[in-house]
């Protein structure tokens, strides 16, 4: 297969990937690199991507580091629902403005609350602190109202 996503399923840009493709029906290889075992920071890896993050698409010698530029990129070479990019200009372009800003907002407020609620306990062996996950779920409430 000449479609590989580097992924760890720990990571939310790498979750909306795999779900992008499957619900898209778009054959991929799974290759995971698991995050909490340091994979990322392998030579190997580092060739495949210098900034050690996941996702990454590989694609014949195609190589893509960022999961927007991967939707868009995929959804030109793969019959995509409208539902997920559209095909009109205008519709597409208030997607990209969505992708852009959530980065910063919707992801950031959400993986927030995800990191306070289940990340500290169960990997640091800390009390959630509400004091930050209220700012955090307040923060994503507003987002949402956007």
């Amino acid at each position: 297969m000449s479609l590989r996503l580097y992924y760890d399923l720990m990571s939310q840009p790498c979750r909306a990937m795999v779900i992008f493709m499957k619900m898209n029906n778009i054959p991929f290889e799974s290759r995971l690199v698991a995050l909490r075992k340091g994979e990322h920071f392998t030579p190997e890896f580092t060739k495949l991507n210098p900034f050690q993050k996941v996702p990454v698409l590989e694609h014949n010698d195609f190589v893509l580091t960022e999961s927007i530029a991967m939707i868009r990129y995929l959804a030109r070479e793969y019959p995509i629902q409208d539902k997920w990019y559209p095909k009109d200009s205008k519709a597409q372009a208030k997607v990209d403005e969505y992708l852009e800003w959530q980065h910063l907002n919707t992801r950031l407020f959400g993986s927030m609350i995800f990191r306070q609620r289940v990340i500290v306990p169960m990997l640091q062996q800390k009390p959630v602190d509400d004091v930050k996950l209220e700012f955090y779920k307040n923060g994503f409430l507003k987002v949402l109202k956007r």
